[in-house]
This record gives structure tokens, C-alpha cells and sequence, in this order.
């Protein structure tokens, strides 16, 4: 593993990504995933986390328990690219961003993991990398939980 690769997973009933009142992207029952991609992230960090959250048990059976995973029950991914989880917040007031990746990079690695999603036979919907965009969700719990690809 290279880098810490980050995800914030929201269980949603319904999501959307809308770029100048336009919908872009949209998906039902899933998950949102929101991707923050640093400078030293490589594809591995991304494999990890594709794998993770696919199959990440998150979702409820018959009996109301976490028991499910996303490619258990058919939902589908809604990806969007958000460079300011790579934020540095922790001195001053103003976060620092020197930790996420230049802008080529991080798109690659974005298209890299929507594109592994993909070939695990998940349904997929995307926003624009580096746009401005509206995200709208319901999220199902609530349910969120944050994901890097750092191992301890």
C-alpha cells in the first residue's frame, strides 16, 4: 500500500449528483461514496477499498441486522471525488491541501476506481471530477462510516 486513500461511505436510499441543475449521476438504494485521493496513493489503495466496500456488511437482513453487503443486495454505487477529505485542518484556520494529489493524478485514480467497481458487476453512477457539484442523499440510519486504505 502506498498511501491513505479515504471514503466516506453513506448507506442512502436514493442520491444524486447535480452539476448547474442538471442531474449527473443517480442511483436508488446503495451507497454514496465520497473519495479522497492523496498524493501518494497508488492503484492498490484503491483495490482495497473497492473490495471493502462492496463488501462491507452494512446492510440490514430480514431480521434488521447489519448481515448485508452492498453486492448482496444489488444496490448500486453513487462516486463522487472530494479532494477536501485530503484537507489538513489540524493547525490554523484554514486547511491545507498539500497532501492531495495533483489534479491529474487524482482524476487517474478516480477513474481507476470507479472502473474496479465496474468489474465487480456493481452499478455505478459518478459526478465530475473537479466540478462544482450539488449532492443530494437520503441516507438510510443514518449510516456512515469512514474508510482509508492505510493498514495499521
Amino acid at each position: 500500500m502506498g498511501g491513505s486513500m479515504i471514503a466516506v461511505i453513506q448507506r442512502s436510499r436514493n442520491a444524486s449528483v447535480r452539476i448547474d441543475d442538471q442531474v449527473i449521476g443517480e442511483i436508488d438504494s446503495g451507497l454514496v461514496v465520497l473519495l479522497g485521493v492523496f498524493q501518494d496513493d497508488e492503484k492498490p489503495d484503491a483495490d482495497f477499498l473497492v473490495s471493502k466496500i462492496i463488501h462491507l456488511r452494512i446492510f440490514c437482513d430480514v431480521d434488521g441486522k447489519m448481515n448485508l453487503s452492498l453486492k448482496d443486495t444489488g444496490g448500486s454505487l453513487l462516486v463522487v471525488s472530494q479532494f477536501t477529505l485530503c484537507g489538513d485542518w489540524r493547525k490554523g484556520r484554514r486547511p491545507s491541501f498539500i497532501r492531495a494529489a495533483e489534479p491529474a493524478k487524482g482524476e487517474t485514480l478516480y477513474d481507476y476506481f470507479i472502473e474496479r467497481v465496474r468489474m465487480e458487476s456493481v452499478p455505478v453512477a459518478t459526478g465530475r471530477f473537479g466540478a462544482m457539484m450539488d449532492v443530494k442523499l437520503t441516507n438510510d440510519g443514518p449510516v456512515t462510516f469512514v474508510l482509508d486504505s492505510q493498514l495499521n
